[in-house]
């Protein structure tokens, strides 16, 4: 049975190449695309993780993120934005977007192949520990669905708003530091600033509707939800 299933979507046609021969031998099952418009005629959702060029023809692949995230079919896929541009205005409009890591070109195959396991080690949590659903009141996430609803109806959140949800509502009257949300949600290679942190919340906040007051801030300490 393959790790996880994968789709690389990059214009060059033989980094896909090698990058499918070197996760596949690391026990992934590969799908290439090598423009965006080709990658969204696949079945997304069935992909465990997306390693997604940033600059592409027609469209880009901060675009194609953008349709991804704001899709509920495919929220919850994990990207990796893999780029030649590593600017930090650029790492953190891809993290904001709701992408799980940013690697920048050149990068070593090995470096790759690790960032793709430390993501999908963290992609999972709920499964890992079994649970299937954290509700409360009218507010629920199905944890193997990965789905928000809000009174029955479902809420698009990006993967990362989810987790950061998971996290909180699971632990209820708990306040995480930013330092632990980053650890808890966010891969340890991956440069995120507070403000990131800040953003997610705010529109976590706005999503959740009526629920939104019950995410504190702890001035000096962190965020939670509190019943």
């Amino acid at each position: 049975m393959a790790n996880g299933r994968i789709l690389v979507v990059d214009d060059e046609e033989s980094l896909c190449e090698i990058l499918q021969f070197n996760l596949e031998s690391e026990g992934y099952e590969v799908t290439t695309a090598n423009s965006a418009e080709e990658a969204l005629r696949l079945d997304i959702k069935s992909f465990d993780l997306i390693l997604l060029d940033v600059m592409m023809g027609e469209m880009s692949g901060t675009r194609m993120a953008s349709l991804l995230k704001a899709d509920p079919e495919t929220a919850h896929v994990p990207i990796i934005f893999c780029t030649a541009r590593d600017r930090e205005d650029d790492r953190v409009s891809g993290l904001d977007l709701g992408a799980d890591d940013y690697i920048a070109k050149p990068f070593s195959v090995r470096e790759l192949v690790a960032r793709v396991k430390s993501v999908l080690r963290r992609t999972r949590p709920a499964d890992e520990e079994g649970e299937e659903r954290i509700a409360y009141e009218g507010l629920c996430i199905d944890c193997r669905r990965k789905v928000c609803t809000l009174d029955g109806e479902q809420v698009q959140l990006t993967k990362k708003e989810l987790e950061i949800l998971m996290l909180l509502l699971s632990n209820r009257g708990r306040i995480f530091s930013r330092e632990q949300i980053l650890h808890r949600v966010w891969s340890d290679k991956v440069i995120v600033l507070d403000r990131t942190i800040d953003v997610n919340i705010t529109r976590l906040r706005r999503k959740i509707g009526r629920y939104g007051d019950k995410i504190v801030t702890r001035q000096g300490y962190g965020y939670g939800f509190e019943a």
